[in-house]
């Protein structure tokens, strides 16, 4: 079986620290969960890299869908990541990169992954990236990225990821899948992963929103309410995938960020990361306010509960803009 990386079993892997299940928000989108899994996997601290989370808005409709600044990984951890063309069998571009010791990052059907069991798999379909560590073209086998571990699938599962993109010539249907490949040699690792991982938060820091995210959702939430109540109550996982579980876990990990710095020696940030930390337990309490919400279609005083995430967040920007700019000067 050609691998990227050597040494990983799906049998006795352990997953970061970062998706303890005793964690807020163990999950938190299959982008950054996947690239916390690679960076462990691979000897990198992820908890170094999340100084981005700093920089999290809301858009109208959704809070962002945060991902690792690629310049951030290539900085600290050595770690290019670029598109991969997909212009014939899936299956060839994957091994051409795996024998090079690359990572592909391929959007996919949930449906046909393992771990997905009791969610979608064999019973849903949900686009979801997958990071294709090992292929055995001939055996039908592969072992994978996703979500918060490493995993195995083979035989129909297999023909179900790849057999689809087989018989398909450019410009019919379905359309060819997005994908990306980890280049882990690109450049050394930062020598100074702390000063670094501090710079770059000061960085992410000063491109932050102008207005505080969780003040304009909660100005429009009344709408989404109104939108919410046409809705079944199964749209309610949809809804607080994009909201609420995207501005909860971003504020966890930027809390766990903030304590690392602590830990490793930089100036105090306790006080952001507890408001931090304050800001992920208000979306999982929201999220659970708004679960009886939708099954009751009562959505009265539920914005209101926003606007102690909202303070929190003042709170956070507040000690960042007081203490980040002498953490900046010491790495620089």
């Amino acid at each position: 079986m050609l691998r990227a990386i050597a040494g990983l079993d799906p049998a006795t892997y352990r997953p970061h620290w970062l998706h303890d299940p005793k964690r807020r928000w163990p999950q938190t989108n299959c982008y950054v969960d996947l690239l916390i899994e690679v960076l462990h996997a691979t000897g990198q601290d992820p908890v170094a890299a999340l100084g981005f989370t700093v920089a999290l808005d809301f858009e109208v409709d959704q809070f962002t869908f945060f991902k690792f600044p690629t310049a951030d990984l290539q900085r600290l951890a050595g770690l290019d990541i670029q598109e991969l063309a997909i212009f014939d069998r899936l299956e060839t571009h994957v091994l051409a990169q795996v024998e090079l010791g690359r990572l592909p990052l391929v959007e996919v059907d949930a449906f046909c992954l393992p771990d997905t069991k009791g969610i979608t798999y064999r019973s849903g379909h949900s686009k979801t990236t997958v990071g294709i560590d090992a292929l055995d073209p001939e055996g039908r086998q592969m072992r994978y990225f996703h979500n918060d571990g490493y995993f195995a699938l083979e035989g129909e599962d297999y023909d179900g990821i790849f057999g689809q993109w087989d018989d398909v010539s450019p410009g019919g249907l379905p359309l060819f899948p997005y994908a990306e490949f980890v280049k882990f040699d690109a450049t050394l690792p930062a020598r100074d992963a702390v000063g670094t991982a501090a710079a770059l938060l000061a960085h992410h820091l000063k491109r932050r929103p102008k207005r505080n995210p969780l003040g304009a959702y909660a100005a429009v939430f009344g709408r989404h309410a109104e939108a919410l109540a046409t809705r079944s109550p199964d749209y309610f996982h949809t809804y607080a995938f994009n909201t609420l579980r995207q501005v909860g876990a971003n504020f966890e990990l930027l809390g766990s960020h903030l304590e690392w710095l602590g830990l490793h020696g930089e100036t105090c940030l306790a006080e952001a990361a507890q408001a931090a930390g304050d800001i992920a337990d208000g979306a999982k309490v929201m999220q659970f306010k708004l679960a009886r919400a939708m099954a009751r279609q009562r959505f009265e005083g539920l914005a209101e509960a926003i606007a102690p995430m909202a303070q929190a967040y003042e709170t956070v920007m507040d000690v960042l803009d007081d203490r980040v700019a002498g953490v900046a000067s010491k790495a620089a």
